[in-house]
């Protein structure tokens, strides 16, 4: 176990440390050496592909919920959501759960909210259309995710909701690597904004996540080796973004 060299500033929910727990058992989360797209060596890897069980949809949908609504409290400036929009394809499950689970929250405020996807490609027959589910044209629409690193995806999806007529109020993804966008040189003193960041300051929509690498990090000096919290930590200082 991890000596507990440093104190959180806020206890972390409970929500949280039940979803990292639940990663953690079934190697959703996991520790070790992993090439990124970006080509950074990441000392952990979270694979949302693998809530693959009841129990662990159950788990994540939970989080993404109690998120949404902590979110929203945290932020009554933000309009409420008409539509919960998964982005095909991890997207699509993860929204469906986390609507369910909001309307178990509290169905007065949530029955009626809808859900909808996207297509990768267009239909051109039945229905038609590139949009499953609600129809997106006047909507407020609140984006489900599970990480975002370079926030292509992310404008993929904002596009994608514009010209459909609706309107992105928030996005939540389940890790917020914290991590500052690659450069063609990656240099690493050079400080930059991360994805989540960036559309923030580009599109001016908020976002939120389940957990964040400081929490990963917090449950590691509890429930971990020292030398993967020493490895995330180093992390960290290396690619920290500056917002």
């Amino acid at each position: 176990m991890c000596p507990t060299t440093e104190d959180s500033a806020l206890p972390t929910p409970d929500y949280k440390t039940k979803f990292l727990q639940a990663c953690l058992s079934a190697n959703i989360l996991t520790f070790g050496t992993y090439t990124l797209k970006s080509g950074r060596q990441s000392p952990y890897f979270f694979n949302a592909g693998s809530f693959q069980d009841a129990d662990l949809l159950n788990a994540i949908a939970t989080a993404y919920a109690h998120t949404i609504v902590d979110f929203l409290a945290d932020n009554p400036q933000v309009p409420w959501p008409d539509v919960l929009f998964g982005p095909a394809y991890k997207g699509i499950p993860l929204a469906c759960c986390a609507l369910l689970e909001l309307r178990r929250i509290d169905s007065a405020k949530w029955g009626k909210v809808k859900y909808s996807f996207n297509r990768k490609e267009k239909k051109d027959h039945g229905e038609g259309g590139g949009i499953v589910g609600a129809a997106l044209r006047d909507a407020n629409v609140f984006v489900i995710d599970d990480v975002v690193t370079a926030g292509t995806a992310m404008r993929e999806t904002i596009e994608i909701v514009k010209r459909e007529g609706g309107k992105v109020v928030g996005f939540v993804v389940a890790v917020d690597r914290m991590e500052k966008m690659p450069s063609s040189s990656d240099d690493d003193d050079e400080p930059r904004p991360s994805a989540m960041g960036q559309i923030r300051k580009e599109y001016g929509i908020p976002t939120a996540s389940i957990v964040t690498l400081d929490n990963l990090i917090d449950l590691l000096r509890v429930r971990g080796s020292e030398q993967d919290m020493e490895r995330l930590q180093d992390y960290r200082r290396r690619y920290l973004a500056s917002d």
